[in-house]
C-alpha cells in the first residue's frame, strides 16, 4: 500500500514527457485533421405537404401563410421597385397566385411590384419545396423564388445564408438560375454556388421549381431534372449556415444591378408571375 504515494509522481513524470513532445520518440506533430461533412443518409420527404398554398381561393394572399416586404430604397441591390401589399400587385384567382409589376409612381419610385414572405407563418429547417410558376418576360424583369433565414443566427447576409430556387432575369430569356450563397460562398467575391439552365418556354409555360434541402446537401431541379447540387463541406457556418430555420420569398424585382444590367423596357408592364402551387414537405429524420 505504501507504494501508491509514488504514483502521483510517476504520472506526473509521464505527463511532461508527453507534452514536452519528447514522448513520442520523434516530436512530430499529428495529422491536420481534415473536415468531413456528414454522411448522406438518404433523406425522403413526407408525401404530404406540411405547408402548401393551392391558390384555390379568390382575393388577397392567404394572411395566414404569407406576409409581405414592403417600401423602396434598393433592397441592397439598386432595384427600382417599390413594393406593396395592394391587390394590384399580388391577387389570387382562377386557381393562381398573380405577381405583378407595374409601371407607376410610388414614393419617388417609378415601379411597383409585390415581395411575399412566408416568414412567421412558414419556417422550416430542411424539407423539399416545389413551387410551380410561370415567369415574366421582357428586359428588366428579376422574378425570383427564394428563401432566407428567418432568424439571422449567424449575422446578417451573406453570413446566414440565402438559397435560390428561381430566379431569371428578362434580358437573358429562358436561363434559370439555382443558387445558394454564404460567407465563403457569394456573387459579390466571385464564389457563389450556382447552376443554370435553358428551360424552353418559361415565361409562357408552367414549370416546377423544386429544392431538397437535408444537412447533407441543398438540391435543385427544374421539372424534376436536378440541376443543382451543393453538398455541406463540414467547414462550419461561413461554408454551411443551412442548419437554421428558414423562409419563403416570392417577388417581381425591377431593375437592379443584375436585372438592369442591359437596360429597362418599359413597354412590357404590366408583367406578372403567375404561380399554381406552393407546397413543402417535411424531410423524414434519420
Amino acid at each position: 500500500m505504501k507504494r501508491l504515494k509514488y504514483l502521483p509522481f510517476i504520472l506526473l513524470g509521464i505527463n511532461i514527457l508527453s507534452c514536452s513532445g519528447k514522448g513520442d520518440g520523434g516530436g512530430s506533430s499529428p495529422d491536420p485533421v481534415t473536415p468531413q461533412g456528414p454522411v448522406d443518409k438518404g433523406w425522403a420527404f413526407e408525401t404530404t405537404p406540411v405547408w402548401a398554398d393551392e391558390f384555390d381561393y379568390t382575393g388577397l394572399p392567404d394572411n395566414t401563410k404569407w406576409g409581405y416586404d414592403l417600401g423602396g430604397g434598393g433592397w441592397g441591390n439598386n432595384e427600382l421597385e417599390y413594393y406593396t401589399n395592394s391587390p394590384d400587385n399580388a391577387s389570387v384567382a382562377n386557381g393562381k397566385l398573380t405577381i405583378t409589376a407595374r409601371k407607376e409612381a410610388k414614393e419617388n419610385r417609378n415601379y411597383t411590384s409585390a415581395r411575399l414572405v412566408t416568414r412567421g407563418k412558414g419556417d422550416f429547417l430542411y424539407g423539399r419545396f416545389e413551387i410551380k410558376a410561370k415567369l415574366p418576360a421582357g428586359k428588366g424583369t428579376w422574378p425570383a423564388i427564394w428563401m432566407l433565414p428567418t432568424d439571422w443566427a449567424y449575422g446578417d447576409w451573406p453570413k446566414s445564408g440565402e438559397i435560390d430556387i428561381m430566379e431569371h432575369v428578362g434580358y437573358d430569356p429562358d436561363v434559370v438560375h439555382i443558387t445558394t450563397h454564404t460567407e465563403a460562398y457569394y456573387f459579390k467575391i466571385g464564389t457563389q454556388k450556382t447552376a443554370t439552365k435553358k428551360i424552353a418556354n418559361a415565361t409562357t409555360d408552367y414549370h416546377l421549381y423544386r429544392v431538397d434541402w437535408t444537412p447533407y446537401a441543398i438540391s435543385g431541379y427544374i421539372d424534376n431534372q436536378l440541376i443543382f447540387k451543393f453538398v455541406n463541406e463540414g467547414k462550419g457556418y461561413t461554408v454551411w449556415p443551412f442548419d437554421k430555420k428558414f423562409h419563403l420569398l416570392l417577388n417581381i424585382a425591377v431593375g437592379g444591378d443584375w436585372g438592369g444590367a442591359q437596360g429597362m423596357d418599359d413597354s412590357i408592364y404590366p408583367v406578372t408571375m403567375d404561380v399554381d402551387y406552393v407546397r413543402v414537405y417535411k424531410m423524414i429524420e434519420k
